[in-house]
């Protein structure tokens, strides 16, 4: 994991998301599949069409270590694109984490596993493997345009995309708002006449 990328690691990404103005979040039914899921790392894009995970298959083939899987899955639900043995591959490889615009089954063995998962849906239904799916290409997920390298930051709010091109600004702007929030809380936290303060100073008398 490059420096910047455990930069991101410890940052939250409601941080994140307010150096980017509220962009570039993925949508809210993407979710941790374990709250204490963190991740951040590069993305490895894969479309693949609804249902088929033969895309996906190729992705933990030919990713580095450290990536993250994300998968274009075009939120179908109907049918699960990775269960815990596909899951146990991607995690053999080395590979960060996944983040899929779809479904999985085998929750409880994926969680057993312990490798962080990000997904729209569980389901019981098994994939289909029928077309090779696309790598590396500018993609969707979760109504986010996500291309290979953008940096991925996920935990357990969500999922949020930082564009490669514009990631040293964000992670210096997300990294001072931090500080400016942790500043806050301790100045006006701990006691009702602190909290009054506050409110007073947003709201006014």
């Amino acid at each position: 994991m490059s420096s910047i990328e455990e930069k991101f690691l410890s940052l939250p990404t409601t941080g994140i998301s307010d150096a980017l103005k509220g962009h570039n979040h993925m949508n809210t039914a993407i979710k941790p599949i374990k709250d204490t899921y963190k991740i951040a790392g590069r993305a490895f894009t894969i479309s693949i069409p609804a249902g088929d995970n033969t895309g996906i298959l190729r992705g933990i083939r030919d990713a580095k270590k450290g990536d993250v899987l994300v998968v274009d899955g075009k939120g179908y639900t109907e049918r699960a694109v990775a269960g815990d043995f596909v899951i146990s591959l991607a995690q053999s490889m080395g590979l960060q984490g996944i983040i899929i615009d779809g479904a999985i089954r085998d929750i409880q063995g994926i969680k057993d596993l312990d490798f962080p998962v990000f997904c729209r849906a569980s389901t019981i239904a098994a994939s289909i493997k029928a077309a090779p799916g696309e790598l590396q290409i500018p993609i969707s997920c979760g109504g986010v345009s996500v291309s290979p390298g953008d940096i991925i930051v996920g935990d357990a709010d969500g999922v949020i995309v930082v564009p490669s091109r514009i990631e040293e600004k964000i992670l210096a702007a997300a990294d001072e708002k931090i500080k400016k929030d942790q500043e806050r809380q301790e100045k006006y936290s701990g006691s009702k006449e602190k909290a009054l303060q506050y409110l007073i100073s947003v709201l006014g008398d």
